[in-house]
């Protein structure tokens, strides 16, 4: 009985039960969101939407970004290196995909380019799977790192929400009430994904980073 209770007790320590400021105001604006339909919220003919959909890309652009220029992984060791530029070839991918590879802004260039696009930004994301050292680094993290369990949730709520809204399905009601909003509350639904797969990655990335400061200071100090 002992063994077991002290395997369950390892077991949750690797999850984090906190719940950040970031978190919670995303979960109020969860529960609002419906009420644009209540409010009349103002659609502009579909230039609300877009609106929404361009903020999406810059944020994910940005994390992209972000994630580069603080980490500064180049710099870092084999196995940490390899997993924060995996990372950021994530965020340029979701990055693409939310620009239809450039298309929502092109419309008139032919589709052989957009797909040579998508080529070109998922093939980072799956080929350096094979290098051992990404491998070996998602294990360590897997293990080593406590999961903020108030972000996954994040992720996948807004995951469900949109497909859910996406697709018309059972539960669809819940969350759209007049159909003529049914693409601005899938958009606005996509934040807390976006914004929750940071906030899972960010804990990693304040611990990583301060791995590197601590070896820079070290290295002054030599």
């Amino acid at each position: 009985m002992f063994i077991y209770l002290a395997f369950w007790r390892s077991f949750l320590l690797k999850f984090d039960f906190q719940l950040p400021v970031s978190a919670l105001v995303l979960m109020i604006c969860c529960l609002l969101f419906p009420f644009l339909q209540s409010i009349s919220f103002p659609l502009f003919d579909g230039m609300t939407v877009t609106a929404v959909e361009s903020v999406q890309a810059l944020l994910l652009l940005f994390f992209g970004v972000f994630s580069f220029f603080y980490l500064r992984p180049l710099e870092m060791e084999d196995g940490k290196k390899q997993f924060w530029l995996w990372a950021v070839a994530w965020w340029i991918l979701l990055f693409g995909r939310s620009i239809s590879w450039g298309r929502d802004y092109f419309p008139d260039v032919p589709k052989p380019y957009f797909r040579m696009i998508s080529i070109f930004l998922i093939a980072p994301v799956v080929f350096m799977l094979f290098s051992p050292h990404l491998r070996h680094e998602i294990a360590h993290k897997l293990k080593t790192m406590s999961l903020p369990v108030w972000a996954l949730i994040l992720v996948l709520f807004g995951l469900f929400v949109s497909d859910t809204v996406e697709h018309s399905r059972v539960l669809s009601f819940v969350f759209l009430h007049d159909v003529a909003y049914k693409d601005l509350i899938e958009e606005v639904y996509e934040f807390p994904l976006i914004i929750g797969l940071f906030l899972l990655s960010y804990p990693m990335m304040l611990q990583d980073r301060v791995d590197v400061t601590a070896d820079e200071l070290q290295y002054q100090n030599e």
